[in-house]
């Protein structure tokens, strides 16, 4: 029988979000991955910036590792949304080789420490949390945020799928996927009368 290795588990699954977040830029022009395609002006650079911010919160501050991530809005270190989109003149160079930075930063927080390692979570009120919770919220936060792009990337130009080599989407030309979105729309329509 196999013993479980949880902490290992957890972290393939964060490096998986990690890496389909960063796949999404892949190809795209400096306009493209900074075009804002929602009306709350979600893009797909601005997404990588969050993300380090939150590495650096949660994995640095949280557990005595300070790491100089993106101050993120929402914790009062930056104007509101200031983490989710990037200036002109912020790189995408500079902005995924942070957020590899961060990763590397946290992947040694979780290295040095069990999962029932108890950090103290900043803000206005000081919250424990251990690293297992800290995981299992990265594991999420950046799914999540990975989700966000690739509906963004989609929008950009149309490509989609979960990751090089394995787009995890049903097999059609633009002509099957025009008559799925047809039949989608259609169905829609009669749901709404």
């Amino acid at each position: 029988m196999t013993t479980p290795d949880f902490k290992t588990d957890l972290r393939v699954y964060l490096q998986d979000a990690r890496d389909a977040l960063l796949w999404k830029l892949e190809g795209l022009s400096e306009y493209d991955i900074r075009r804002p395609m929602t009306p709350t002006g979600t893009n797909l650079l601005g997404l990588v910036k969050h993300a380090t911010g939150a590495e650096a919160l949660y994995f640095g501050a949280t557990f005595g590792r300070p790491f100089d991530g993106t101050p993120l809005w929402i914790t009062g270190d930056a104007e509101p949304n200031a983490d989710l989109w990037a200036t002109a003149d912020e790189s995408r160079e500079r902005i995924v080789g942070r957020y590899r930075q961060a990763w590397a930063h946290s992947d040694a927080t979780i290295e040095s420490r069990e999962l029932d390692a108890v950090g103290r979570l900043p803000g206005a009120e000081v919250r424990e949390i251990t690293l297992h919770r800290v995981l299992v919220h990265m594991i999420a936060e950046t799914g999540r945020h990975a989700g966000h792009a690739d509906v963004v990337r989609e929008l950009v130009d149309g490509t989609a799928g979960l990751r090089p080599g394995d787009d995890n989407l049903a097999q059609g030309d633009a002509t099957w996927w025009s008559g799925h979105r047809a039949r989608v729309e259609r169905a829609a329509h009669e749901a709404g009368r």
